[in-house]
């Protein structure tokens, strides 16, 4: 038996994006979508259910007659309450989430070591939950600790830095530049007399106070290694054994 192979190339499929030059263009009918007629790529096909539309930016009846935010703070004052720590830090407004435990305890043994000259004097100390008001910029921020005499003077609901006594700042992986870098100057700015700030991100931890505000600057800075005894000087005049932040 003799069989017989065919030779001739297969066919190849028509590129589907080319047309035969004899071939007519296709005539659009006018289409209807909920009322709208034309071509169906002339009307905006509709979302599908469950589908994210742009919103539309509007001002409502409550914001009409109020010019836009032109500050960080006035930004600040126009947000909704937010379940996150927002402040305005070096003119950059930041929101992050509350504290650990872990970060909640050292501002809170920092209140039980100094509740002796707190009850003496009938000073007012706070644990993360006021907001502080900077003096100049009018700033918010909210420190892990304040301590303020009771006729502290305020802007609004919050309390003004220069009627302060002193601030403290529990260092947190997150806020290592801000906690270490930004908020001493900041403070100082506004007038605090003393800063406390406790680092157990520092190698090895350790706990500084600075003190004497001028030009923006604290001029008087001590540090020691976290358990290690420090001294916190005027207007607090007290001797605080660091080591009850060791975990």
């Amino acid at each position: 038996m003799t069989s017989r192979r065919s030779h001739t190339k297969p066919a190849v499929p028509p590129d589907s994006t080319s047309r035969p030059e004899t071939e007519p263009e296709p005539t659009l009918e006018p289409t209807t979508i909920d009322g709208q007629t034309g071509s169906a790529s002339e009307i905006a096909p509709r979302p599908s259910p469950g589908a994210r539309s742009h919103a539309k930016l509007a001002p409502t009846p409550e914001t009409a007659g109020r010019p836009l935010p032109t500050t960080p703070r006035e930004l600040f004052d126009a947000l909704p309450p937010l379940p996150l720590r927002t402040e305005i830090i070096n003119g950059r407004m930041i929101a992050s989430p509350m504290g650990t435990p872990e970060h909640a305890d050292a501002a809170m043994n920092l209140y039980r070591a100094l509740w002796p000259i707190i009850d003496t004097h009938g000073w007012d100390a706070f644990t993360g939950n006021v907001d502080v008001c900077i003096d100049g910029p009018r700033d918010p921020v909210v420190p892990d600790f304040v301590l303020a005499r009771p006729d502290c003077p305020r802007w609004g609901c919050e309390l003004l830095s220069s009627g302060l006594l002193m601030v403290a700042e529990v260092v947190s992986p997150g806020s290592v530049r801000e906690d270490r870098e930004d908020k001493p100057d900041l403070y100082a700015r506004g007038g605090v007399p003393m800063m406390l700030v406790i680092d157990p991100e520092d190698a090895p931890p350790s706990v500084t106070v600075l003190s004497d505000p001028e030009d923006g600057f604290y001029q008087t800075i001590t540090r020691v290694t976290m358990g290690k005894p420090l001294r916190l000087p005027a207007p607090v005049d007290f001797d605080l054994d660091t080591g009850i932040f060791l975990s």
